[in-house]
């Protein structure tokens, strides 16, 4: 299943009363503190919900699914939760 950013803030105007765009703000608010932690390279731990990792990948051959060429694919981070 899905769930939308839009989805969210519907609930979250559901369950609490809060206007639509107060609960937007706060949806953006989480959202921006959570990206800004993982840029940082900063683990987040969201108790009783789940943890987002930073991974390191090393530099890896690949393949260009277009043309078929064989390439390296950098180094880089990814979140995985």
């Amino acid at each position: 299943m899905v769930l939308t950013k839009v989805q969210i803030v519907e609930s979250i105007w559901n369950k609490t009363g809060f206007p639509k765009n107060k609960s937007l703000q706060i949806i953006e608010s989480l959202l921006e503190i959570i990206k800004s932690m993982l840029g940082f390279g900063e683990d987040v731990l969201i108790s009783n919900f789940g943890k987002f990792c930073v991974k390191h990948k090393d530099e890896r051959r690949g393949r260009n699914p277009a043309t078929g060429d064989a390439t390296m694919l950098a180094r880089r981070k990814i979140v995985t939760f």
